[in-house]
This record gives structure tokens, sequence and C-alpha cells, in this order.
């Protein structure tokens, strides 16, 4: 077993004037202003040179250089890198050798005022030397607010001066972005001439990544028409743009050197009043040609060069919120490390599972070192770091700590033959050794002395056959029992650093353990009290045992067997004090399956819903096993999206859940209370989806779910855009007379100053309800088929009767003609009378 772990390099004495870069960033820590003060760092490619722009209160640059011959540093004639110009300084560029013998790359400070200085580090001159000056922008006015280098161009963001007739609107489009050729060789550099690759365009922050440029929205600018919700990618080599958003619909348009952002983005006006994406919260080039982003619904995805956006890990929820704004993010190799304030997670792009998540003392910005680029490296307040790997240790027991295991079999026995003692006399360990009556504990304690004598012996020296079969069926059991054993006595003489491995550890192994048998109320108990006192490490032990995974689409999977979930699906224990007040636990002993729903609902409360699924998908199919369970609903035994229910608060902010988790029962009763629950909260485009949904389930909660909204059309005109939809889930048994009858019966009261030509009417009208009274009254006027072949003539003659034999014919016969004869004597006798 490996784990990662973070590991200092080098500290700032390193680097000249490092006691400045200390005091820098012990302002920038200290700055309750400055939050994300990482952001004016750059690192050179190789590691040895950081440079920090100063904005306040004077505009400059910082440089602080490594020298990989110290001597040459301790030499007081070392040159610094002092700026010629006096400008603000928009960033820092590094431009690459044209032979890659020829040295280091040459370092380029850009000026807002579009003027550049060129500078070189050698280390044999002690120092920078300034190569040359030149100018980026071929106008004094023009501003540079965004810059980058893609191969041999340099590309940056320029702003226009505005022109008297602009208005407000126009002045956000006064920008434009321009490229040059950059050749670096031994005469100097040389530029090209600039040329503008796009028009009238807002401020864009430009990302090189590999043969593309991403230009993404500047979330300083506020735009009123929603082009903050796309983003750009330009190919300088082949000057052709395309369009991208951060959500589903990521490819939106292709073009073909087209230089007008304006006549780019006309084709994308109506898509982007439809689609609402996340904010793009952090950004970082692969160098491959794709985008890392980091969103504010807390998914890493990478957009790929061919606009396809793939979801790599979700942070726990309100992660970003809770940790500000410092973030950085970078990808090395098939790892993604991601800072998120004082948390660096360490994530494997391949299955998105964490790998680690190490706590930072202070916040740190991570870079890529050219030297060794499969590496995460960080910088932080006491240095560079670096993450590796290295085993953990795996300690062995002692003599002591053997006896010690053999003391705890006793110990358990104890308590355990306590329990079910009639007796009150104490019971020591002492009497259950030497009793005799209790042979288990002392025969489980001599195998447990063998299994630990035998892990020193060699492996040529074998047993009895009785022996062999009876080590082999236990060794499971002991393997876990040592190891559990071997963690409790590490933690005992473990440092700071390696106390939470074995922490995690331990926990981990205590709930797999708990969940792999029968869970006593003691066990329940026990249970409760490692998820109270700690919670991080119960998640992940919980995630670990159940081995969840989440998609991309936000599905979860387990690979937990069976009989795991019938434990976790097991039905309220009635001897486990559990109960609810007010949406608050009157004892913190609660069954399984609410305890795991507490903790999601504590770190990824977007899981839960899904984990109901999930739960639902396991208890349904047990039902053809031999441990299926009953749904009906009883004090023992309660639905399993009731019991997820419990763990939500009362407060009306988690509503959503509320609905979600009553909507995943997919039950009549549950489904409605959702239903009302969206009426009272008027989200009427929610409502037609679930109605739309839910009405094929069953003709009975067809007609109710109808029957609700018809209410709720008799009362407003919020449901106008979507009558057409209603009308169709009209049930089959609704009659024109039912349905003038729920309109009638739920009208609001008139307005007694309402004229007869009201403005804004608020009540239903005939012509509103005219299609579904002529589709309901075709129904009933159009005759039944059921009786159609009784209403319609035949056109074929009816089949002729069988033929009987002839004797049987006569008999028949004669038998009819006496019964004529018998009665028409008799009605002539009564006439007679009469």
């Amino acid at each position: 077993m490996t784990r990662l772990s973070l590991e200092q390099v080098t500290d700032f004495v390193d680097f000249t004037k490092g006691k400045d870069l200390k005091e820098f960033f012990k302002q920038g820590y200290s700055s309750i202003s400055s939050q994300n003060f990482l952001s004016d760092v750059r690192l050179s490619p190789d590691g040895r040179h950081i440079h920090v722009i100063v904005r306040q209160p004077k505009s400059g640059l910082m440089t602080h250089d490594k020298y990989q011959r110290p001597h040459l540093m301790q030499c007081q004639k070392h040159n610094d890198l002092v700026l010629s110009g006096n400008g603000p300084v928009v960033d820092v560029i590094y431009v690459p050798q044209s032979k890659p013998e020829d040295g280091a790359s040459v370092l380029g400070v850009i000026f807002e005022n579009g003027r550049v200085e060129f500078w070189k580090f050698l280390e044999c001159r002690s120092g920078w030397n300034l190569l040359q000056t030149a100018d980026l922008c071929n106008s004094p006015r023009a501003k540079v607010s965004s810059v980058c280098i893609c191969q041999n161009f340099i590309i940056w963001c320029e702003e226009r001066p505005p022109s008297e007739n602009s208005n407000s609107a126009c002045s956000n489009f006064r920008f434009c972005i321009c490229k040059k050729t950059v050749e670096v060789n031994e005469g100097g550099v040389n530029l090209g001439n600039m040329k503008i690759a796009l028009h009238n365009n807002p401020r864009y922050t430009t990302v090189s990544s590999g043969n593309f440029v991403y230009l993404l929205p500047d979330m300083r600018e506020n735009s009123s028409i929603g082009i903050s919700k796309v983003f750009l990618a330009w190919s300088p080599e082949h000057d052709t743009f395309s369009v991208h958003s951060a959500c589903s619909c990521t490819l939106m348009k292709s073009s073909s050197k087209e230089s007008d952002f304006k006549r780019l983005v006309t084709d994308c006006i109506g898509l982007l009043s439809t689609i609402n994406p996340p904010d793009i919260c952090g950004f970082s080039p692969t160098g491959c040609g794709d985008l890392l982003l980091l969103l504010s619904t807390g998914w890493v995805c990478i957009m790929k060069r061919d606009g396809s956006l793939s979801h790599i890990y979700k942070l726990p929820d309100n992660c970003l919120s809770a940790s500000g704004t410092q973030n950085s993010l970078k990808i090395y190799n098939e790892i993604l490390a991601l800072t998120i304030g004082r948390t660096l997670f360490l994530i494997d792009t391949k299955c998105g599972l964490e790998l680690e998540r190490i706590s930072l003392k202070t916040e740190g910005l991570l870079f890529i070192n050219t030297l060794d680029s499969h590496s995460p490296q960080m910088l932080s307040e006491t240095g560079l770091f670096v993450v590796t790997q290295k085993p953990k240790p795996s300690p062995t027991l002692s003599e002591d700590s053997n006896a010690l295991l053999v003391e705890t079999v006793f110990e358990e026995a104890c308590k355990y033959y306590q329990q079910r003692s009639l007796s009150s006399t104490q019971l020591t360990v002492e009497k259950l050794k030497k009793g005799g009556m209790f042979q288990a504990p002392i025969s489980l304690a001599a195998i447990l002395k063998d299994y630990l004598s035998n892990q020193k012996t060699k492996p040529g020296e074998k047993h009895s056959t009785g022996q062999e079969r009876l080590m082999s069926s236990l060794e499971s059991e002991l393997r876990s029992l040592v190891s559990l054993e071997d963690v409790k006595t590490s933690m005992v003489n473990a440092s700071e650093k390696d106390l939470e491995n074995y922490c995690e550890s331990l926990v981990q192994q205590e709930i797999c353990r708990l969940l792999s048998g029968e869970i006593e109320r003691e066990n329940l108990q026990y249970l409760n009290s490692i998820f109270n006192l700690f919670p991080t490490y119960s998640w992940h032990a919980m995630q670990a045992v159940l081995h969840l995974r989440c998609n991309g689409e936000g599905l979860l999977s387990s690979k937990a067997p069976a009989e795991l979930w019938k434990i976790i699906l097991s039905p309220v224990q009635p001897t486990a004090n559990f109960a609810h007040c007010n949406g608050q636990q009157k004892h913190t002993t609660v069954p399984v399956f609410e305890l795991l729903c507490q903790s999601i609902f504590k770190f990824q409360p977007s899981w839960l819903p899904r984990f109901l699924e999930l739960a639902q998908q396991q208890s349904g199919g047990s039902s053809k096993s031999s441990w299926g369970y009953s749904m009906k609903e009883s004090s023992e035994s309660l639905p399993l999206y009731k019991r997820a229910l419990t763990v939500l608060p009362c407060k009306r902010t988690y509503q959503h859940l509320e609905v979600e988790l009553l909507l995943c029962s997919e039950r009549p009763k549950a489904i409605m209370q959702a239903l009302r629950i969206l009426i009272k909260q008027s989200q009427w485009e929610r409502v037609a989806q679930v109605a739309e949904r839910f009405c094929r389930q069953s003709p009975l909660l067809n007609k109710e779910i109808f029957i609700a909204l018809l209410c709720e059309v008799s009362q407003h005109r919020d449901l106008d855009p979507f009558l057409d939809l209603l009308w169709t889930l009209c049930p089959e048994d609704m009659t024109v007379t039912s349905i003038l009858n729920i309109v009638l019966t739920n009208l609001p009261d008139s307005t007694q100053n309402s004229g007869p030509f009201e403005a804004h009417g608020s009540q239903v009208t005939i012509g509103l309800l005219k299609p579904l009274l002529r589709k309901v009254l075709q129904r009933e006027t159009k005759p039944n088929q059921r009786y159609a072949d009784i209403l319609q003539s035949p056109t074929v003659p009816p089949l002729t009767p069988p033929r009987q034999p002839k004797g049987l014919f006569r008999d028949a016969e004669q038998q009819e003609t006496k019964q004529r004869t018998s009665s028409g004597s008799q009605v002539t006798s009564q006439a007679k009378l009469l």
C-alpha cells in the first residue's frame, strides 16, 4: 500500500530576496481584501524564478531567483530584474528559444500601455539582462487587458478607446483580439506585424493550451445580454473560432475565418436565452489543447478540443462557498491536483476516484515544472512542495502486543457472557479462564496464539490436516483481527502526519467490521458514535465499503454485496432510541440507513435522492430473494423514502431535496405531496414535467394529478403555457359535466371593482377550456366500440343451422303438434266458458 504525501523541496532561503518573498506571503494571507492574491504570482517553467506582480501601492514586478550554483548568489554582484517602464504590469510570459540548445527561455514583461520588455537570465553573467523593448499595440491610447503565448504567437486582448458617439452598451464591445509572431534568436527578439483576429468583442482572458487559445469571459464585466454564458476557442494557426458553453451543449458553432464578434454569435442569441450554464470559478490549460474547468456547481470538468465536456470529479457541496475564491488546479499525467482554500485534493482522472485529501496550513498555488511534469508541485508560504508516493508503514506486533491481543479475546467474551447471564455476580476474566465452563474463548485464544506463532515459523513447516482446515476457515477473520490490532498499536507511537492516516484506516476497518454481521443495540450505538466523532473519515469509509461511484450524469452505482444491503436496509430497530422532533433528533442512536443518509446529507446532499434510488433498487431486487422486505407501513418498517426524509431539517431551505426524495419513491401519495409543494412554490414548468412523467403510472394517479391541476387552472392563469400538455392528460372517464363542476367549484371570488373588460384577467375563460371540452364531448358522443356489431346491420346472411337426423326430427315434430293441439283445446274451452 502506498499513499501520497506533501514534502518540502526547497525553502525561500534558496532564492534571492527570500525574506521579501516571505513578507509578501504574510501580508497576502493576513489581508482581508486580497483573498485571491496568489493570482498575481507566476513561476518560470523550470521553477527557478518566482515573479510577483505588485498592484498596490505602486505597480511593479518582484522577481526571486534560485541559482544552480549557490556561491554565485552569495556574490554581491548579481543583477536584479529592474523594469525600465513605469506603467502597470499586466502579465509575464516565457518565450521559448527557436533552438532548444540555445538555453533558457526569454522572459517578456507586458505593460498595460502595450509596451513589452524582453529579459534573459544568465547565471554566468550574474543575473538578468535586458535584451530589448518593443510595442505590441499600434495605437498609443490602446490598453492590454490580458496576454498569453501560443506556439510562435503573442496573443493579447486589447481595449480600444471609446468613441464620442458610443453609448454604454457599445462600450462593452470595444475590445479586440490581436496577435503577433515572435522569434528569439542570437540577435535578439523579432516581432512580426500586428493582426487583428476578432473585432468588437467583450473583455476576454486569453488562455493558451497547445495549439488553441481559449477566450474566457471576465467575471468583472457585467453583461446584460448574457455573453458571459459562452466562451470562445480559437486556433491562431488556422484563424477559426468555435463557441462553447459550460453546460451539456458545449459546441454551439464553428466559424471559419470570421473576424466580427457580433456576427460570430448572432446564430447563438436564441440559444443563449434557453441555457443557464454554471459560472467558471477556476481554469487551467492542460498543454495538449484541452482546458480544465472548475464550475460553480462543484464539478471539475475538462473541455476537449472537439468541444465535448467530460466530468471528472464532484466536490462536496458548499465546498467552494465555504473556502472562498482561492483555488488552483493542474493536471499531472493522470492525476488531477486541486486546491480549494486550505485543502489539496488528488484525483485519478481515469475514474474520478479521490486518491488523497491533504490539509494545508495556508493556501497554495499549483504549478507545473518542466523538469518534473509528472509530480504535482505547489508554492506555499514556507516554500516549494512536491507530492510524493511512499509506502504506508506496516508495523509488526511485539510479544507484549500478542499477549494483549489474547487478553482482549477474554475481555470481549466476559462482556458477552455477562449480558446473557441471569446471575447478579460480576464475571471476571480470571473466573472465565479457571471456570472450565466457557470453552469457546479459551479455544479462540489458543487458536489466536497458534496463528501468531505460526506467522514467525518457516513456510516449509506444516501442521496436521485438521489444524490446517481450521486455520484456513478462520484465516480471514484472524487476519482482520490482527490487522485491526496493528493499526491500534501503531497509533500509539505514530507521528502527527501519520496519525490521520491510521485514524482513517481504523475507522474504515471498524465500520466494515460492524456492517459485516447483524447489528445489535450496543454495536449500533458504537457505530453512531464513530459517525459522530469522525464524520469525515466515516464518510470516506462509507464510500469505500459500499463502493459508491458517481458518474458525470449524477447517477450512483454500488458494488456492495446483497448481504451488506440487507443490514443497511433493515427496518427500524425497536430497541434503538430513535425519534425526531421538529427535524432534530432527540437521541443520537439512529438506524444504519438513516445514519448513512445523514452522512450523505452533510457532505454531498445532491447524492441523497440518488442513494435512495439505489437503496430502493436493492430493496426491490431483494424481494425475490430470501431476505425480502415488506413495503407496508408500520411502526417498525417505514418506506425508505420516509426514512430518508427524517434526516432533513424542517427548514424550507431543503424543500428541493424533499421534492426529489418524494418523487424518487414513485408512490402515489408521495408524488402528490411533491406536486403540491411545487404548486405552492409556483414552479409551473417543474409541475408540468412531473405531471407528464407520472400520469402514465396508473389511471388513478393520472386522474388525481389532472384534477389537482384543473383546480389550479380555475384559479389563475400561470399554467396557460402548459394547457396543451394538460389537456392530453385528461383521463378517459372524465365527462364535460364533471370538468365544469370542478372548474365552477374552484373559481376564485370575483373582485367587486372589476369591470367587464379587465386588462389582465386572472380567471379561466371558456376559450381556454374549449379544446378540452371539445375533446371530451367528441369522446362522449362517439359510439362505444363494444356494441358496434349490434348497431351495424350484417352484410352477409347468417349461416344455416346444422340439420338433425330424420328419426329425431319426426319425434320432435310429433311432440310439437301434440303441444299445439293441447294448447288449442284449452283455449276453446276457456272461450266457451266466457
